[in-house]
Parts: C-alpha cells; sequence; structure tokens
C-alpha cells in the first residue's frame, strides 16, 4: 500500500470568489502522486451555501476529497484548531485559507520540507509563505542571502503552513496550558494585542517560549489576496509575495546551525553577533526600532538611544542586516553600549528610513503618486 503523503487541507468560510480561485491553483499544481488526500472545511455561515456548492462540485484527481460542513459557526480560530488536528488523522497535512493562491511547487516544497523538518527539535511547522515586508513596522523585510532555500523565523505563519503529527501536538500540549497571552516585552506589541479571535498569536508566543522556529522559504510557495471577509475590511496587495515558478524544483535545506539567515520574531537577524564579534547573549537587535527594552549590554538599533555609541552603520545595502555583515559605515544604524549612559540628541535621518523601504521612486515621484490616489479616492467618494 501507497503511503499517504500529507493532506492539503481548505479552511473556508463565506467567499466563494476567494474559494474558487485557491481551488483552481491547486488544480494546476505539480504532483507525484495520485493519494493526495484533499480535505475542504467550511464554516458555518447564513447562507454559505454557493461556498458548500463550489466545494461539492471541485473535481480532485490526485486522490480522495472530503467536505467537512460545520453546522455552527465556530470562528477562525477554533476551525483553524479543528483542522489542524487532523494531523492526528493523516500525519501530515498542509493548511491554506480560502484567500491565499499557491505555486504550481508548493506540494513538492511541503512534502521535502515536512521530511527535512521530521527529527529536528527546533522546528515547529513549515510555511510556504515569504514574508514581503515586517508586518511590525510595513517595511520591507528581506531574509539574508547565504546560499540556501530556506531561513528561520521565530513567527509562525497561517498563510500556507504545513504541520506533522508532533508539530501539531507539541504546540497543543502548551497550548492547554495557557488560555491567555499576557505582554512582554520579548513579545512584538503588534503580537500582543492581536485579537483572541487569532490562532496565530498563540503558536507565535509558542514558538518565543519555546525556542522553537518555522522553516520558511526564500521564494514563497503561497500569496495572499487578503479578500475582504469577517477579518479584513477590503483587499489590498501588501501581502502579495512573489511566487515560485521554478520548472524543475529540488529545493536545499540549511539546517539551524548551517543558516546565516536566522530571525526572531520581531524580524532581527539573530546571528549578527557574528559580526560584530560579540556573544550572543551580549548583543540585542534592533535594527527596525521596534523593541521596548533589553538586558543586553550591546544593543543594535535604529533608534536614538541616550547610550555610548561604539559603532554606527549606513541604510545602504539590502537587505537591511547586509549593512552591519559587510560594516558599511553610516549614521542611520547604532551599536550601543548600555552600560555607558551619554545624551545623544541628534535625530536619524527620517527621508533616508523612507526612500530605503519605497525603493526607486524619488521623494517628487512619491509625493505625486501620493496626490494621484488621494485625487481618485475624492472622485470616488463624491461620484465626480
Amino acid at each position: 500500500m501507497n503511503k499517504v503523503l500529507p493532506a492539503i487541507i481548505i479552511v473556508g468560510y463565506n467567499r466563494p470568489k476567494s474559494l474558487s480561485r485557491l481551488l483552481k491553483s491547486i488544480s494546476e499544481a505539480n504532483y507525484e502522486n495520485d493519494n493526495i488526500p484533499l480535505i475542504i472545511s467550511i464554516d458555518y455561515s447564513e447562507g454559505n451555501e454557493s461556498i458548500i456548492q463550489i466545494a461539492n462540485d471541485f473535481d480532485w484527481p490526485y486522490g480522495e476529497k472530503e467536505v467537512i460542513r460545520h453546522e455552527a459557526n465556530l470562528g477562525l480560530r477554533k476551525h483553524v484548531l479543528s483542522c489542524g488536528d487532523l494531523t492526528n488523522r493523516f500525519e501530515s497535512i498542509i493548511m491554506l485559507e480560502d484567500d491565499l493562491y499557491v505555486s504550481p511547487n508548493f506540494y513538492i516544497y511541503a512534502v521535502a520540507a515536512l521530511d527535512f523538518s521530521s527529527k529536528k527539535t527546533y522546528l515547529a511547522g513549515v510555511s510556504l509563505y515569504n514574508h514581503p515586508i515586517n508586518v511590525h513596522t510595513n517595511e520591507v523585510f528581506r531574509p539574508i542571502e547565504d546560499g540556501y532555500d530556506n531561513y528561520y523565523f521565530q513567527f509562525a505563519s497561517s498563510w500556507g503552513q504545513a504541520w506533522n503529527k508532533n508539530h501539531w501536538n507539541d504546540f497543543k500540549e502548551w497550548y492547554k496550558d495557557n488560555p491567555e497571552i499576557s505582554s512582554s516585552v520579548y513579545i512584538p506589541r503588534n503580537v500582543t494585542n492581536w485579537s483572541e479571535k487569532s490562532w496565530l498569536k498563540y503558536f507565535t508566543v509558542y514558538l518565543i517560549e519555546t525556542q522553537k522556529y518555522f522553516l520558511y522559504p526564500k521564494i514563497s510557495l503561497t500569496t495572499n489576496f487578503s479578500d475582504a471577509g469577517t477579518h479584513v475590511g477590503s483587499d489590498t496587495t501588501s501581502y502579495q509575495a512573489t511566487l515560485n515558478f521554478a520548472q524543475h524544483y529540488n529545493p536545499i535545506f540549511s539546517t539551524l546551525e548551517e543558516s546565516e539567515s536566522v530571525y526572531d520574531s520581531f524580524y532581527e537577524n539573530i546571528n549578527l553577533y557574528q559580526a560584530l564579534n560579540l556573544k550572543k547573549d551580549d548583543l540585542c537587535v534592533d535594527l527596525y526600532g521596534y523593541k521596548q527594552k533589553s538586558n543586553a549590554k550591546f544593543w543594535l538599533s535604529s533608534q536614538i538611544l541616550n547610550y555610548t555609541i561604539v559603532r554606527s552603520f549606513s541604510r545602504s545595502l539590502k537587505p537591511l542586516d547586509a549593512n552591519t555583515i559587510q560594516n558599511i559605515e553610516g549614521k542611520d544604524l547604532f551599536l550601543y553600549d548600555t552600560s555607558q549612559q551619554k545624551s545623544n540628541p541628534f535625530k536619524t535621518n527620517g527621508y533616508r528610513r523612507v526612500s530605503y523601504n519605497i525603493g526607486h521612486l524619488s521623494f517628487k515621484n512619491s509625493l505625486l503618486i501620493t496626490s494621484k490616489l488621494l485625487a481618485l479616492k475624492i472622485k470616488a467618494k463624491f461620484g465626480l
């Protein structure tokens, strides 16, 4: 009998257009087997018969299809948790919410990544999505390129993810003992402030407290349309990621020890202590200027802090952490010795920070685009 491969779990609610688009993309993806279970789980909402019809009518030639129709509304958190529990039935799963779109290689990547992560206790899941922006500061994010197809991130993925049974059950054991999340300097404020309806909030804190990571791809295998719905007011392209369309795809993964691309929950590279010849526990990395407090002796930050500046770096190379690794001197990023108080009354160059994230757009062109968008919004509001 053939081995059962990871089941694909679709999490749907009340967005028929989104569900149809996602199902179309998975039907056009690459598969090497025809024993792949597909579960379409639909949470209850009034008048969602069109969603059920789309799920029932969808043809899945690569294995058995099952439609789960919940008779009472679970809400997103309980719905996702119930879908995650399907790891105990299928050994491993790939979970996709209905506003996603997949790369043709999403299944190939997920199978390889799950196999790679199976006995690595520092991993708690696999992401199919690659973040193009830092969701805490809305600035550009890119992991350091170190020659591998993956990076490590202490931030759970909700826009395409995979778990095996051990990943999921370890989280559920922690979850039973942590019914509430308290604020902490080790947890990004953005995460703490997320709604209690968010399962992602709990899984991210689980990663932080247990010092585990998600395995992330350098090139995304899913992208997010952020379609309007219960938790999104209007659609946006902000979270669209470049998809992997490689003709021949065989991902090469680094171990945590091999990787130079390891990030904490603040999107900060935790390996920068090596470039600065410091001990790991002596350095707090805060290039995005989002952290509140640290007990580390040295603080590498874009914030203006009242400590002695030991060295300073530019905001020029991309990604941001490359400036420290390559020792690009400047006045944008500062290495402070927190054992020595000193007043630093100067200001950072806000224009440099904005232009760094905008990219090729000049300040003049940025104003022009903004004015055009504002004019279109006014016309739409008043029907001009």
